[in-house]
């Protein structure tokens, strides 16, 4: 039995959607899905289930940082037997090489985080995408003509830091921009061995100070949400 998802093993579907915010996902299941249903609120992490064009998924919240996407996506895998998990996110471009409102397809999340290796025994500070999710995501932008951008990105454990330099670890894996969940669901999914991709849209550029305000958030997003969307469509 999950202990932080309230739902019905029958009630989340095999392939689910991560935001980080709740009410993001909320946003994503009255704006685009049919016959939603609200089956787990605990500790107000909304997790709905319904249909995207015939296809049945769930669209959930997974909190913040690695520990928190980690027990998420770790009980979505063993205790409701979820075969893909796509988180959905924003990030902080470390280079003006990447562009507010670029979308991207993570290749692979490096992090100073210790959860894989206490967790799992899985060792070094880089994890990749697991299974098929992050080529289907790749095909479907080249069907819908979405811009994508694939690069590694940083998995921070840390949010507010003294030093501005890029982080040592996100230097030496090449990596373009920050966030703080996909390493921990990429090692979960390894270890289990089950599907995992993050799709993330740049908020904000470090170096130039560029970032999209709360007015724009709420069309900025909606790429995003629709790319995953659609690439569920073409998961088995």
């Amino acid at each position: 039995m999950s202990l932080h998802i309230s739902a019905k093993p029958e009630d989340i579907a095999k392939t689910v959607l991560l935001a980080g915010d709740p009410l993001r996902a909320k946003f994503i299941a009255e704006k685009y899905m049919q016959g939603v249903e609200l089956v787990s609120q605990t500790r107000n992490a909304f997790y709905f289930t319904g249909n995207y064009k015939g296809k049945r998924i769930t669209v959930g919240a997974s909190g913040m940082g690695c520990p928190s996407i980690g027990i998420y996506s770790y009980e979505l895998f063993t205790e409701y037997d979820v075969d893909t998990i796509i988180r959905i996110g924003t990030c902080g471009a470390y280079t003006p090489k990447l562009k507010v409102f670029d979308l991207i397809n993570v290749d692979e999340a490096a992090s100073e985080s210790t959860y894989a290796k206490y967790a799992w025994g899985i060792k070094g500070d880089v994890i990749k995408h697991q299974g098929k999710a992050h080529k289907i995501i790749k095909k479907t932008a080249k069907e819908l003509k979405i811009a994508l951008k694939h690069c590694n990105i940083h998995s921070s454990d840390i949010f507010y830091r003294k030093s501005k330099e890029v982080p040592k670890v996100a230097e030496k894996n090449k990596c373009l921009a920050v966030e703080m969940e996909a390493f921990s669901l990429f090692a979960n999914a390894q270890y289990l061995g089950k599907t995992a991709a993050t799709i993330l849209t740049v908020s904000d550029v470090i170096p130039t100070h560029e970032f999209i305000s709360a007015d724009q958030r709420e069309t900025a997003l909606l790429p995003m949400m629709e790319l995953a969307l659609e690439s569920c469509l073409n998961l088995d």
